[in-house]
């Protein structure tokens, strides 16, 4: 009965070792690589889509386009929403109505100075004075200020701008010069003076700004500038005749000369942007 009891016990032994073989079938090599699998199908769910980058952000322009992308919106602090609102506003608070008359227009040029250095400009025009306003865009100030009467205005020059012959300079582009006092030649020290403002002219071009977004296209405008100054000086002329100018004031179209033959400075200044109110890196200046 002993011998017999024992011979029955292995078998239920091997019995239950088959039993467990047949409820797990995989091998334990197969178990971890089916594991490693929903694992890393867990993972994929869990993580955000990187196959797709993130869509262009936009600001608000004046016009309601919203297709300017966000690292050329960086670049110029001009382009950043209400900036340019905030300028006007502090502005046209300088103007002195009995001195100047009504504002009939505003616009966003560059100034381009006689040895070729290129200057961020709001620029007014009233019935009797052009005003040149230098603003920092950053703190929202008004840095200067020139009043220029219009009656005193004789020339307007219109074309593209010309160097000298053996110059290293170059400039693509119009510019428009005003001049107000045809009597007076600069004198030999204020032309080879980079910092002389004793200049009896100004000259402006497009600001940037004008090819990257269409709805500062019209403050932008040198032609429709021209124009408008030269019909406010028409009438200030009329008003305040000048001794001498009969004929009133000339649209002269010819190229706008710049008399420097070098100019490092300019062209580094000119390259970097340095004359506008721009955002470079951690800071902006």
């Amino acid at each position: 009965m002993m011998v017999d009891t024992d011979e029955e016990t292995v078998p239920a032994a091997v019995t239950e070792g088959q039993t467990d073989q047949m409820e797990h079938p995989l091998s334990s090599v197969e178990m971890a690589e089916e594991a490693q699998d929903v694992s890393a199908k867990q993972e994929t769910k869990e993580r955000p889509e990187e196959s797709k980058p993130p869509p262009a952000a936009s600001i608000y322009l004046p016009d309601g386009e919203t297709t300017l992308p966000l690292f050329k919106m960086k670049r110029y602090l001009v382009l950043r929403p209400g900036t340019l609102n905030q300028a006007f506003a502090d502005i046209t608070k300088l103007v002195d109505n009995p001195t100047d008359g009504n504002i009939l227009g505003v616009w966003l040029l560059a100034e381009v100075d006689h040895w070729n250095n290129e200057k961020e400009r709001l620029v007014i025009v009233t019935e009797q004075s052009l005003l040149v306003f230098k603003y920092d865009f950053l703190m929202f100030n008004c840095e200067q200020l020139q009043r220029i009467p219009l009656h005193f205005v004789d020339r307007i020059a219109h074309g593209n701008f010309s160097f000298p012959k053996h110059t290293v300079l170059k400039r693509e582009g119009d510019g428009v010069r005003v001049f107000w006092d045809r009597q007076r030649e600069p004198t030999f020290t204020s032309r080879w003076n980079p910092f002389s403002t004793d200049m009896p002219f100004i000259t402006f071009t497009s600001h940037p700004v004008q090819a990257l977004c269409s709805a500062y296209s019209s403050l932008c405008d040198i032609v429709a500038f021209r124009d408008m100054v030269h019909g406010a000086a028409q009438k200030a002329n009329s008003a305040k005749p000048v001794p001498g100018r009969a004929n009133g004031v000339l649209i002269l179209s010819q190229p706008v000369h710049i008399d420097t033959y070098v100019g490092f400075m300019a062209s580094f200044g000119n390259g970097n942007r340095l004359g506008y109110s721009m955002a470079r890196g951690n800071i902006g200046y």
